[in-house]
């Protein structure tokens, strides 16, 4: 029986006040926490002066709140426990307010217990025999933010606007902030930009190539203008406007990264056909910068009303080169086709007025990889295109049909053909899907054989001598597969690793071209003519890029020359080594013009001390004039050593992962001279092409919508999307990597 006790006293309102919202010493409701209306308990049921909750009086002073219910419309009563940490009897229920799972209640007297923070330790009051203090108070210590390690731990954590609400959220918010009893912003105002709102539009449609004209379609009007009412939106000339601006925003930097390029850049150049009969000529730049780190970047994309005449990549290269203010730092040309030998003379005549020629101009025109390999595996489809049009058959009839593709499985599983290779039509656009299908059928002739036999619907299937002749064009195609398969490296290969790759793809082929067996010679001969000229164009500067590789240095070039050559390996040999030599005493004698970067790194700083000791303005100037013309001859004599004391050193153990450039970087201040020619070796590109493009079977063409823009417009939106999009990759340098001993 319940003992008498004063009743709760209700509102004015006739609302109970949530005992959450009370002070438990005076029992007062304060003012900024008054309960809303609609807030009214309307489980509560009053019974003269007792509270009646299911089928129990709770009396007056004890209230507890309906938080702490069990299911059933039981309360949790007080009662004495011996002293220790309470728990609750296996047949009483776990209480259900929430701060209990913050609170631990201790008996710390006969008939006194008090509730402990679990977080700071602090001891609260809980109960006096029969007087209970509530929970009010701990629930204002935890959500309220008086606990010193709850604040600590918000501080370190906030939760974002985004989150999910924890389980304190009802007293005092997601962040643990006290509940009040009006709305605020979810988020922070933000004030409202139209520049740049007009900015982010124009760098959105130059990353993902949208049309220009975008800003006047309906739809998006529309769009804009309920997401943003104040929004003036721009016309198509202001958003042009806009973009060539983004363009020459980024511009400056890039030209402020060019200026401080330490050494030589390498271009590319790589025309693209259009509608209206113009060309456009893509001009990347590729070089090596103070950091030691490789880049490549497009700087220029130019219109070409002639692209077939023998004038059009030397004006491309000379509007590039004034563009950037490159004379006398151009190393070397990469060109994405063959051209006539009086566009190279062009191109030479151009570049020995504006640029000193290395080795002659020997190493400055080169051919795109990428190209050449394209070309010669569309030439060995077009030589057994009668072959390659029967298998695409073949696997055409068996894709294109389920039940076609079912029949194929089983018999598969009946022959038990081990192959793992999964048929696929090809796409003739990209070489690589044709050489992926004739190999996966090439394994699976005998299913083919098969069902020739057991499908009287499946007619001209590949014949045995049609199945050797795609054996033998796919053991051929593989080598160039593996090759250009390196292209396609999501980082930016050096140049030694190709002299590898060319030169056994130059060995089988002339080694197939002179075979015995008339089907391997007949197939092969027009692929090794075609790879051969690749060779004698390229051949050089490979071969000085992996003299340049310590692990291989000259002795790579004997062994492969020595295969490929025979009995005249060694006029190959001398050539090679005759030109490193040379165009060693050149970075000798005429070194690269010197910025302020690269003065330091190759003096080692001793320009800036010589200046600040003011040196130079020394009375005795004439005696320095001749001490620096000896320092220089001596110097001079010294260096030229230096690639003689380099191939002479033991070659370093070969691995698989190998940092070429980042060994000449820790090397540099043995090797000063030596260094900044493998720099400028080792930054040539052999590809001017993306890694996308590498398997690509057709030429570039510049689209409609693009050829309609003025060509200032469409190097604008080419030139920033390619500097926008690796901005961010090109400021994050992996640390350097090495595994070779030095």
């Amino acid at each position: 029986m319940a003992t008498p006790v004063t009743p709760a006293t209700p509102t004015e309102n006739h609302e109970m006040v949530p005992e959450h919202q009370m002070i438990p010493e005076h029992g007062m409701v304060l003012e900024h926490e008054m309960v809303l209306e609609h807030e009214m308990v309307h489980e509560h049921e009053m019974v003269g002066h007792e509270m009646v909750l299911g089928n129990e009086i709770v009396p007056g002073n004890g209230m507890v709140s309906d938080r702490e219910m069990f299911p059933g419309n039981e309360m949790v009563r007080a009662e004495p426990q011996p002293n220790h940490v309470e728990t609750q009897p296996g047949k009483r229920r776990k209480k259900k307010s929430i701060v209990w799972e913050h609170f631990t209640i201790e008996t710390v007297a006969v008939g006194t217990r008090r509730a402990q923070c679990n977080q700071c330790k602090q001891s609260f009051a809980y109960s006096t025999g029969s007087k209970v203090a509530g929970t009010s108070h701990l629930k204002r210590h935890i959500a309220k933010g008086t606990c010193p390690v709850v604040m600590r731990n918000q501080q370190n954590d906030q939760l974002t606007s985004y989150s999910a609400p924890s389980k304190m959220s009802r007293y005092g918010g997601s962040n643990g902030a006290p509940k009040r009893r009006y709305r605020t912003a979810s988020t922070p105002y933000l004030a409202f930009d139209p520049d740049r709102c007009r900015q982010e539009i124009s760098r959105m449609i130059i990353m993902h190539d949208y049309p220009l004209h975008m800003v006047e379609h309906p739809g998006f009007l529309t769009f804009v203008q309920h997401l943003q009412p104040r929004f003036d939106m721009v016309s198509f000339n202001t958003v042009q406007g806009d973009c060539v601006a983004t363009y020459l925003r980024e511009k400056q930097a890039i030209q402020k990264v060019i200026e401080r390029v330490p050494g030589r850049i390498c271009l590319t150049l790589d025309m693209w056909s259009s509608h209206h009969t113009v060309g456009y000529v893509f001009i990347t730049g590729q070089y090596i910068d103070s950091e030691w780190k490789i880049h490549r970047k497009i700087l220029n994309v130019i219109m070409e009303p002639y692209p077939d005449s023998d004038t059009a990549f030397s004006h491309a290269v000379a509007a590039c080169l004034s563009d950037w203010s490159m004379e006398g730092k151009l190393f070397s040309v990469t060109i994405n086709q063959p051209i006539s030998d009086a566009a190279v003379d062009n191109l030479r005549a151009l570049l020995s007025v504006k640029n000193p020629l290395v080795l002659n101009g020997q190493l400055l025109v080169g051919n795109c990889l990428a190209r050449t390999l394209s070309s010669i595996a569309q030439d060995a489809f077009y030589f057994l295109h009668g072959t390659v049009k029967k298998v695409r058959y073949s696997v055409k009839y068996v894709k294109t049909s389920e039940s076609h593709e079912e029949k194929f499985i089983e018999l598969k599983q009946q022959l038990q053909v081990p192959s793992t290779k999964t048929l696929a039509l090809d796409d003739r656009t990209q070489w690589n899907t044709t050489y992926e299908m004739l190999l996966a059928a090439s394994e699976l002739k005998e299913v083919f054989s098969c069902l020739d036999t057991s499908d009287p619907d499946y007619k001209d299937a590949p014949s045995v001598e049609d199945w050797k002749q795609v054996e033998i064009l796919c053991t051929y195609l593989k080598i160039l597969f593996d090759t250009a398969n390196l292209l396609t490296a999501p980082t930016i290969p050096t140049t030694n690793t190709f002299f590898h790759e060319a030169w056994k793809i130059q060995l089988e082929l002339a080694r197939a071209a002179a075979s015995e067996d008339p089907s391997i010679s007949s197939l092969t001969k027009t692929m090794q003519e075609k790879f051969d000229k690749y060779w004698k164009t390229c051949c050089l500067m490979l071969a000085i890029a992996v003299v340049m590789d310590p692990r291989f240095k000259m002795k790579l070039v004997e062994f492969s020359f020595t295969k490929i050559y025979g009995e005249e390996a060694a006029t190959y040999v001398k050539i090679v080594e005759e030109g490193i030599h040379e165009l060693f005493l050149e970075y000798v004698a005429l070194p690269l013009p010197l910025t302020p970067t690269y003065a330091e790194d190759a003096n080692g700083g001793a320009m800036k001390q010589e200046n600040a000791q003011g040196v130079g303005a020394s009375s005795n100037g004439a005696g320095l004039t001749d001490f620096d013309a000896y320092i220089m001859e001596t110097t001079s004599q010294q260096s030229r050593s230096e690639l003689d004391q380099y191939l002479e050193e033991s070659l370093l153990p070969r691995v698989h992962e190998f940092d070429v450039v980042g060994w000449w970087k820790l090397n540099r201040m043995k090797y000063p001279t030596l260094s900044i020619m493998a720099r400028d070796i080792l930054s040539v590109p052999v590809s001017t092409i993306t890694a996308d493009s590498v398997f690509s079977t057709v030429s570039k063409e510049m689209d409609r919508y693009r050829c309609s823009l003025r060509p200032e417009t469409v190097e604008a939106l080419i030139c920033a999307k390619d500097w926008l999009q690796n901005a961010s990759v090109n400021t994050l340098h992996a640390p350097l990597k090495m595994e070779v001993p030095i």
